[in-house]
């Protein structure tokens, strides 16, 4: 996720496909009957990595 919040990809479906299929090139194994609930739970996961990221900014600088 860190890699991807890099780049600056925000969370939407087709940030969730990049995170599916960086796992799958990874050996990680998916099956196709779980992608759709996959694709939910990382894009879910993502969102709140990037609240998090932006929480900890913020206190960086003084905020809150």
């Amino acid at each position: 996720m860190a890699e991807l919040y890099s780049e600056g990809r925000q969370p939407n479906q087709e940030t969730a496909e990049e995170l599916l299929d960086r796992l799958e090139k990874s050996n990680n194994y998916i099956p196709p009957s779980a992608r759709h609930e996959y694709k939910s739970v990382l894009l879910k996961e993502y969102s709140e990595y990037i609240k998090d990221k932006k929480d900890q900014t913020k206190l960086r600088r003084g905020g809150y």
